[in-house]
């Protein structure tokens, strides 16, 4: 297999690098997080930030060169493209550290809706390709990730919704919440609800991007709105999965940000009139750094092309991918702050982003223990997802 990018994947990655390149630096970054209020303790009460809580400008940047509609449907004006593009995008925005709903309205939302649902629900995309609309997905539960316990009773003709979703990132801000929930007599069906419908509480993020607690408690929901109009798990693994690919996907490339940041630094600071890069043991920490993103950029590209090829095993490398984003990507960030010294933990330089994204990553990803429980379920099973 060749995980080499093709001629449109590279043009794609060419033009997110020079959209994020332009919109998202350093300057208008500090500026948008001036910008946005602090979090009010641990509650997570709503920020008072005027704002949008993502750099609308970005935003709609990417919609403009047709970006957001990468993996839409092509009746909707996407170009109806698969995995590893989105993945090629959603590392680039984790390289630039950009503060954009991308992968919350595309992983967690456009895929499944796009694959999965009716020509009416596919319609909804459509605005999400001009950037005039966010969506998201319920990825998590309390607990460990990727298990359901929300519940959607039958109800005449429609369904009763009950359950906890968390950790939910631009729940107020999305137009739709994707909501994966056991239906009773058939599988996991996925339902679009409306962030109206649901009682809906901060939580505590690492990053600019909002996460929530959205609770279900009787929340009545049509016929229509469950996506592809079956409750099969088909939308659900197709969600969860591109939830996971898009997630190793932004750390992949916050770890190259924070590596090529660290490398610079430590090529250009002295100490004992000589570059750190030149100490022996510096030398070693930055290879370790690199190991540990070369480890999770094998991982992402296996996975994420196993996932386009329809292949038994994609949910078993993505795993692996998921788990090298949660333990030796985090620890390789601690290595990046500790060669930066002191000014590693200063909020004014911009290595802090890389490692607060990193750790964003993670939490949603459920964490190192609960990655290596879920391979080892998988590996058990056979691989079958």
């Amino acid at each position: 297999m060749d995980f080499n990018l093709d001629e449109t994947q590279q043009e794609i990655k060419g033009l997110v690098a020079d959209v994020l390149g332009r919109e998202a630096t350093r300057e208008r970054l500090e500026a948008f997080e001036k910008s946005a209020a602090r979090p009010a303790g641990e509650r997570g009460e709503p920020s008072s930030r005027s704002g949008p809580p993502y750099d609308e400008a970005t935003w709609k940047a990417l919609a403009q060169a047709g970006l957001l509609g990468l993996v839409l449907p092509e009746d909707v004006g996407g170009a109806g493209l698969g995995p590893v593009e989105l993945a090629v995008l959603l590392r680039e925005v984790g390289l630039h550290v950009a503060p954009v709903p991308a992968h919350a309205s595309l992983a967690l939302a456009a895929v499944p809706i796009a694959r999965h649902g009716t020509a009416e629900q596919r319609a909804l995309l459509a605005p999400l390709a001009e950037g005039a609309t966010i969506l998201t997905g319920a990825y998590r539960e309390p607990g460990p990730a990727g298990e359901i316990a929300a519940t959607a009773r039958r109800d005449g003709g429609g369904y009763v919704l009950n359950g906890v979703k968390t950790f939910v990132p631009y729940a107020r801000e999305a137009s739709l919440i994707l909501v994966p929930a056991r239906v009773e007599g058939a599988g996991v069906g996925v339902f679009l609800i409306e962030p109206a419908a649901a009682a809906i509480t901060g939580q505590p993020s690492a990053t600019s991007e909002p996460l929530s607690r959205v609770a279900l408690d009787g929340v009545r929901a049509g016929s229509d709105v469950l996506l592809g109009g079956a409750a099969d798990g088909a939308a659900w693994d197709t969600l969860r999965r591109s939830a996971v690919a898009g997630a190793v996907a932004i750390s992949s490339g916050v770890i190259e940000g924070a590596l090529e940041l660290t490398k610079e630094y430590t090529r250009t600071r002295e100490q004992f009139d000589r570059a750190l890069a030149q100490f022996q043991a510096v030398t070693m920490q930055i290879s370790d750094v690199y190991i540990a993103k070369r480890a999770l950029d094998v991982a992402v590209w296996a996975g994420v092309w196993r996932l386009a090829q329809g292949a038994d095993d994609a949910e078993e490398v993505l795993t692996v991918a998921a788990y090298n984003a949660c333990d030796p990507v985090i620890k390789a960030l601690y290595t990046c702050q500790h060669l930066h010294g002191g000014i590693g933990l200063d909020v004014t330089y911009p290595l802090h982003r890389y490692f607060a994204w990193g750790r964003h990553c993670a939490h949603l990803l459920g964490g190192a223990d609960d990655r290596l429980d879920a391979l080892g379920a998988l590996i058990a099973s056979g691989g079958a997802g």
